[in-house]
């Protein structure tokens, strides 16, 4: 029997996207870490049935099932504002297998000082792909800023991280442990921001409830990168504060002095486990299209809307990125 589409729409959320556990499961979906083994056929597929669909010409046969999988994969690879397919590094999807692996060697080399340097520029060279792919792409971002952003982030990453090491020579063990966190915390603060900044010179693309482009704000940007510096902190949060004590007592035990080789590989698996779960939960912390009421705008934006729309418009909406 072949399902009926006629009232079926691809871009409708599965999920209750104005609570935080529907978005956790849409994140759950879209963020799941299979997806970055699908092949570039797949993918381009997936592309295809989602546009298709748009336009209500789905193939004879085609079952919800197939076209729920197709958004899955469309929303994984595919960029939100501009539909191009994303490099596999970048995306969301990829932050479990990266971040793992990162963030294992950054909690295990953490003692000598070019195991420092190295593992926190690996992974602001990471964070930095990561936030240009997944930035509100109607603000174009140029090469100078690219660079200038990236060797910022870097810079603070890297002395924050050497400095405390030096302060915390002295220190118990474990509060050397946690050095990697603050310095990944210190350089997200610093990372994100830079590498958005024309979102706040220029302003981020607002639209209405229809998707209508109505103007740029900068007071839009900067609470969209706010939430989503809180959001890449709270994902490195739970692996990089408690695996540190995990490890602490695990290396005590008699069996694991035998087995040092392997404490990178556990490190590595356990900050897998947390990342598997902290991913979805930390993009879900706030919606990834914010509504923000009008009268927090620019007061000439502000006008510009009352001039068109009147009263009818409290609020308006825009993609805050990942």
């Amino acid at each position: 029997m072949e399902a009926d589409l006629s009232g079926f729409n691809i871009d409708a959320p599965r999920w209750d996207q104005c609570t935080f556990l529907g978005r956790v499961k849409h994140f759950f979906n879209i963020t799941d870490p299979r997806t970055v083994l699908v092949p570039e056929r797949e993918l381009d597929w997936a592309k295809v049935m989602v546009e298709k669909s748009r336009m209500g010409v789905v193939p004879p046969g085609t079952q919800v099932e197939q076209l729920l999988y197709a958004k899955k994969l469309y929303d994984s690879a595919f960029h939100p504002d501009t539909g191009e397919k994303m490099n596999v590094i970048g995306r969301m999807s990829f932050q479990v297998p990266g971040g793992m692996i990162i963030t294992g060697f950054m909690l295990q080399f953490y003692r000598t000082m070019p195991a420092v340097i190295f593992w926190q520029w690996v992974n602001q060279s990471f964070n930095a792909l990561v936030n240009y792919t997944n930035r509100n792409a109607a603000s174009p971002t140029s090469g100078r800023q690219m660079a200038i952003s990236y060797i910022t982030a870097t810079t603070t990453a890297v002395a924050t991280a050497v400095g405390m090491n030096m302060l915390t020579k002295r220190a118990p063990p474990l509060v050397g442990r946690w050095v990697p966190f603050a310095a990944v915390a210190a350089a997200n603060c610093v990372n994100i921001p830079m590498m958005r900044q024309q979102e706040l010179i220029q302003g981020i693309c607002v639209k209405d409830r229809n998707n209508n482009e109505i103007g740029h704000s900068r007071r839009a940007a900067a609470i969209g990168i706010t939430q989503v510096v809180i959001s890449r902190i709270t994902m490195a949060a739970p692996g990089m504060i408690l695996l540190p004590v995990i490890m602490e007592r695990l290396e005590k035990l008699h069996f694991m002095k035998k087995v040092k080789v392997l404490h990178a590989p556990l490190q590595v698996l356990l900050s897998g486990c947390f990342l598997i779960f902290m991913v979805p939960v930390a993009c879900g912390l706030f919606p990834q299209k914010c509504e923000l009421s009008v009268s927090y705008l620019e007061p000439e934006l502000q006008d510009t809307i009352k001039a068109k729309y009147g009263e009818l418009m409290p609020y308006i909406y825009f993609n805050k990125g990942l």
